[in-house]
């Protein structure tokens, strides 16, 4: 039985690059998806009708553009989209940052061959061997391969990286909500793997291609170097009693976000 397949795309401040990220849906990678939510985390650009607007000329994409109800975080729009996956009976969600510094193209190899269904988390890794970065300076590679090692012996996996744009879950395993009181910011991505070390998920890492363009960063290096070091070490001291503490700085009891527009299609899937 074919697995039905949510396509989750984050996006915020992303205008020029968001088109780049629908275009990246060829027919190929048609096959495997059922719908593709587009999740705007209340942009202050005109990526929202870029996305409108490249929709009206490929009408044949499953798409729906979401608004947040408020401006939750990178971390808060994963929830959204988790929330939607598991409401409407997905198998499996796949997160493709709207940036355009990630390739689905990436994971197509794996939804080809079956391989994701052998585990409950299949991540994209920027520093594992196979993988290719352009535009990625040599300081922050090493940088980042330093803290894979330390989370790795906190984890007790090897870990590859600390949160790509290109990431698959089995929503079984979101079900319980495990993530709800994660932080909702940059750093989710390194609590989710806190998490699945904790529940032992089963988690591979594939190699993908990442680009550095005209991305603009939201991240400060320094200051979330630092708060990641800290997590991990409040985690490795107790784990289960500090993935249990609420992390979020704004509590959230429902995160929501309003359909806004829905492209008309037919699909043969």
């Amino acid at each position: 039985m074919k697995d039905k397949i949510l396509l989750f795309i984050p996006m915020y401040n992303c205008e020029k690059q968001i088109v780049r990220v629908l275009g990246q849906l060829n027919q190929e990678v048609l096959k495997y998806l059922d719908e593709v939510i587009v999740a705007n985390n209340r942009s202050t650009d005109d990526g929202e009708q870029a996305v409108i607007k490249y929709c009206d000329r490929y009408s044949e994409l499953p798409v729906k553009m979401l608004r947040n109800i408020e401006n939750y975080g990178l971390g808060g729009s994963h929830k959204v989209a988790f929330e939607y996956a598991i409401k409407n009976e997905f198998d499996y969600i796949i997160v493709l940052h709207g940036d355009d510094q990630g390739d689905i193209a990436n994971i197509l190899p794996y939804l080809q061959s079956g391989e994701y269904k052998n585990y409950d988390c299949f991540l994209g890794a920027r520093f594992i061997k196979g993988s290719k970065l352009d535009g990625y300076s040599k300081f922050r590679t090493f940088g980042n391969k330093v803290f894979n090692i330390f989370f790795s012996i906190g984890c007790r996996f090897w870990v590859y990286d600390l949160g790509s744009g290109l990431n698959m879950y089995k929503v079984d395993i979101l079900k319980d909500r495990f993530y709800k009181k994660y932080k909702d910011n940059l750093v989710f991505n390194c609590y989710m793997l806190l998490g699945h070390s904790f529940y032992r998920h089963s988690v591979k890492f594939f190699p993908i291609i990442w680009r550095e363009e005209d991305q603009v960063s939201n991240v400060r290096m320094t200051s979330q170097a630092w708060t990641t070091l800290k997590l991990l070490l409040s985690f490795m001291f107790n784990r289960k009693k500090y993935l249990s503490q609420e992390h979020r700085d704004k509590i959230v009891e429902d995160y929501t976000a309003d359909i806004i527009f829905e492209n008309n299609h037919e699909t043969e899937n």
